[in-house]
């Protein structure tokens, strides 16, 4: 006969699991599914703090130069060239999600989208001076205390934006005016969601 489970004995614990797709929210590719590989430290940005963020940028980026340093998906940079940004650099250095991102541009026939091998820090160092109007950075979380890979890819971002443009960061604490102003960098607009803090940051005035 089939043993059957006590009444009072607790269950296993249910482990929540990363989504297996991420949607595109609006714009020219609106609906469109993006898959979430299973990779190490992969966290999409959640749809909510994207309604949130492009709330804040505006809904119609037409013309607008933007990069994404830590890819991941695709969901930011992607997200913006679909409202109109005339280029976007997607920079990731994991094969598997690179191989993702290749695809889902080719699908969309993404002409202004450039997928790119390599560090977020590096590729935003080799753009200093380029001007470009946002900067997105959601790099890996880690074990919450990776806060140099956050530093680097601050300043690197400082360089590579327009004195007027705008740099995204999404990490797991506040950032706070103080440390933002020694990078060169000064809150705009910030928001919290569970685990996740994100930004919207401007460039200091040149002194």
């Amino acid at each position: 006969m089939p043993s059957h489970r006590p009444m009072n004995q607790p269950q296993p614990p249910r482990t929540a699991k990363a989504p297996q797709e991420v949607r595109i929210i609006g714009g020219l590719w609106k609906r469109t599914r993006l898959p979430v590989a299973d990779r190490p430290g992969l966290r999409p940005t959640p749809s909510r703090v994207r309604e949130t963020l492009f709330n804040w940028l505006g809904q119609d980026l037409s013309g607008w130069r933007c990069i994404d340093a830590f890819a991941g998906t695709g969901a930011l940079g992607l997200e913006s060239a679909s409202r109109g940004a005339v280029e976007v650099v997607l920079v990731e250095q994991d094969s598997a999600l690179l191989a993702n991102l290749s695809r889902i541009t080719t699908q969309l026939k993404a002409a202004g989208v450039r997928v790119e091998r390599g560090d977020g820090v590096a590729a935003l160092r080799q753009r200093a001076g380029q001007g470009f109007d946002v900067v997105f950075l959601d790099p890996p979380f880690g074990d919450g205390q990776n806060d140099a890979l956050y530093t680097a890819a601050l300043g690197a971002a400082r360089h590579a934006v327009r004195e007027d443009g705008l740099i995204y960061l999404e990490a797991p604490r506040v950032w706070g005016d103080d440390e933002l102003a020694q990078l060169g960098l000064q809150l705009h607009r910030q928001g919290k969601a569970g685990a996740v803090a994100f930004h919207l940051l401007r460039p200091l005035p040149a002194q």
